[in-house]
């Protein structure tokens, strides 16, 4: 039928061409365009069958609605909290900040059962045998759990910004049981990522500061090589997982790199927003990075030692020496040679 449906189209339009090459070379992209859309039909219906099957353990009606979350995954120091801040301030917008469901689930299921049970089995609560099972599972808690924080977004047509970096490790199980929800993928340089990780874990730094109670010695100035390569290997894993989940996803979702964030925010924002599908005002948009613009942010909450750094591309040269550039660069390649070669 759809060969029929072909070689219709090609009828009609073989006048157009003079030669039989060019007549061939039409055939041959409509049978690869009607493929794609045979592909992405297949995609559209398997994601259908999942929300149904999702759906069947029942949901709150009036409770918040998966298609108005927003998830901001990837990995601490990549700008997420200047990101979900700007949303954050657009109406119909709230922003739940680092709930860690993604922690609680994804470390779970990719890291500590293997180590504790080995092959899991039937009694393993993430068992593959009742993976439909659990994903409803997932489904429920987040609903609920969000609509008990957040009852004003449920049945408002507003949208809940999820900022989910240190949960990004769970990115793909959160994915895959809310597949209606809209993504962001957000990344930075892998060597700007673990300059500023350092430094926050270096003595003055905001996050050795709000934990020495439990160090005598931050354990970053211990080794300082090992430490570039621990935070390089954690970057690169949220990263993948993040990546992973990013891919399988067939709903609404961009992918967004901090540099570009930083060098024209308004319209990087309104390509993000493009994206996503979801309608917004310019002019409130240019307030809200207005506000949230590195030179309006007061000084004091600002510079070294703080959560607010430096934000910009690039400061790793000042950072880090040239082998602890090497270290992140050996580790993270696959993404340095793909985004930042």
């Amino acid at each position: 039928m759809q060969r029929g449906k072909d070689h219709i189209v090609f009828g009609r339009l073989k006048g157009l061409w003079e030669t039989p090459r060019e007549e061939e070379q039409l055939r041959r992209e409509l049978l690869k365009v009607n493929e794609e859309l045979a592909k992405a039909n297949e995609r559209i219906a398997r994601q259908r069958l999942q929300i149904k099957r999702l759906k069947g353990g029942g949901e709150d009606p009036r409770g918040i609605s998966p298609e108005n979350i927003v998830w901001i995954f990837g990995a601490a120091r990549t700008g997420s909290t200047w990101l979900s801040e700007m949303m954050g301030d657009l109406k119909g917008h709230t922003v739940w900040r680092e709930p860690l469901v993604g922690a609680l689930f994804g470390n779970l299921y990719y890291e500590r059962a293997k180590h504790l049970i080995g092959k899991p089995g039937k009694h393993y609560i993430f068992g593959e045998h009742y993976r439909e099972s659990w994903l409803t599972s997932i489904r429920a808690f987040v609903l609920k759990e969000a609509t008990g924080r957040f009852p004003e977004v449920a049945n408002s047509g507003s949208y809940l910004v999820i900022k989910e970096p240190n949960g990004s490790f769970g990115a793909p199980l959160l994915m895959e049981a809310l597949p209606e929800s809209r993504m962001i993928l957000l990344i930075r340089d892998p060597r700007d990522v673990t300059a500023s990780s350092l430094e926050a874990r270096s003595e003055g730094g905001w996050r050795y500061e709000n934990r020495k109670k439990w160090e005598s010695k931050p354990l970053v100035d211990k080794d300082r090589d090992a430490a570039v390569r621990n935070r390089a290997r954690s970057y690169l894993q949220r990263i993948e997982k993040t990546r992973q989940a990013y891919e399988a996803h067939q709903g609404r979702k961009v992918l967004v790199k901090y540099e570009d964030l930083r060098a024209d925010t308004l319209e990087e924002m309104k390509r993000i927003y493009s994206a996503l599908e979801i309608p917004v005002d310019e002019g409130e948009l240019a307030k809200a990075v207005e506000k949230h613009s590195w030179e309006n942010i007061p000084d004091e909450e600002k510079g070294p030692g703080k959560k607010r750094r430096k934000a910009t591309a690039g400061g790793w040269r000042e950072d880090l020496t040239p082998d602890q550039a090497r270290i992140v660069e050996e580790v993270t390649r696959p993404l340095i040679e793909e985004f930042y070669s």
